[in-house]
């Protein structure tokens, strides 16, 4: 099978029920008038790129019982994510320096607020994360913008080891990968929106269970490789070995369309690890079960977005699509 197909079958296998939420168009057009508000440089093309990437969309399959204003909120934090993601990857990418001072100006404003400015985040990146994490700040108690905000560490430390990988010409081997790939997707970021959603924090002690980690984990995994998938024809060019696919062939010596079909039956394998993990979920107490349960489908809703968006949005086919912050026509799931 090509890879397309293998795409379109492993959708047909997932257990896990499509759902999207009904406020995204409006969303989607809030979010195209919202971008040349805030300074970004969009001509009628980027524009475009814009609305086929459908950003709107992803975040209405990830949170699909959002509000409409919540779903803004999600939106804006997507985009965000995915303007960075293009920023700091291809050749005229961010050099590491400058993404660790991004890093240091995205966490300054998490954990301070926007009163105090940062060299590493200016412009409209800085203009447009100050607009999506003012409900989130306002709404959500401490521990859980600690949590949120070590997440959002995690993840652009993950970009910032690929952008070292790629300068010195190191290729990941499978092992390494897999661990790098789980920050680099950013999941880890998507998982405590759901409790911005739900309105229901979980504890700490509960939110790092290790069963709740166990399946946040696995379905981490599970929405990485089919975006690896999806993304396999860019990143041969462009991605110096960073798909679970080329991490397959380096280290194994097999053809392509080998560790295509071996990424596949690691992620069968994968789902049903974590069918049977969300079976295993014991009762936290009647003052925690609903938050639990919500938690655990909010992983499974971004395992099952994840592959719809990917087969629905503009971002992907054909590695044509250009990027809203430069040219480097590389795909990549941030959440």
């Amino acid at each position: 099978m090509t890879t397309g197909e293998v795409l379109w079958t492993l959708r047909a296998e997932c257990p896990i029920p499509a759902r999207v939420s009904p406020h995204v168009d409006r969303v989607q057009e809030w979010l195209v008038g919202l971008l040349p508000e805030l300074g970004l440089p969009l001509d009628d093309e980027a524009l475009r790129r814009l609305a086929r990437g459908a950003f709107a969309r992803y975040a209405g399959r990830l949170y699909p019982d959002a509000t409409e204003v919540d779903l803004r909120v999600l939106t804006a934090l997507f985009t965000w994510f995915f303007l960075v993601d293009d920023a700091c990857d291809g050749p005229q990418g961010l050099a590491p320096e400058q993404i660790r001072a991004l890093r240091s100006g995205t966490l300054a404003l998490l954990h301070d607020g926007p009163r105090l400015r940062h060299a590493g985040l200016a412009g409209p990146l800085r203009r447009l994360l100050v607009l999506a994490w003012r409900e989130p700040r306002r709404r959500m108690p401490a521990r859980w913008r600690l949590r949120f905000a070590d997440a959002v560490a995690r993840h652009l430390d993950g970009t910032w080891q690929e952008a070292v990988n790629k300068a010195v010409g190191h290729r990941p081997g499978v092992t390494e990968y897999v661990e790098l790939r789980r920050a680099t997707s950013a999941a880890d970021v998507s998982y405590p929106l759901v409790e911005f959603v739900s309105g229901r924090p979980l504890p700490d002690a509960v939110y790092h269970h290790p069963l709740l980690r166990r399946i946040a984990r696995t379905g981490n995994d599970l929405l990485s490789w089919y975006n690896d998938l999806a993304s396999l024809e860019r990143d041969r060019d462009s991605a110096g070995g960073h798909n679970l696919v080329l991490a397959m062939q380096d280290e194994w010596g097999v053809p392509p369309e080998v560790a295509v079909d071996r990424v596949a039956e690691r992620w069968r394998e994968s789902m049903r690890l974590f069918v049977a993990l969300r079976a295993a979920v014991p009762s936290f107490g009647p003052a925690l079960d609903e938050a639990v349960t919500a938690h655990v489908d909010g992983v499974a809703d971004a395992v099952r977005g994840t592959i719809e968006w990917t087969l629905e949005s503009g971002r992907y086919p054909d590695g044509k699509e250009g990027h809203l912050l430069n040219a480097s026509g590389r795909g990549r799931v941030p959440s």
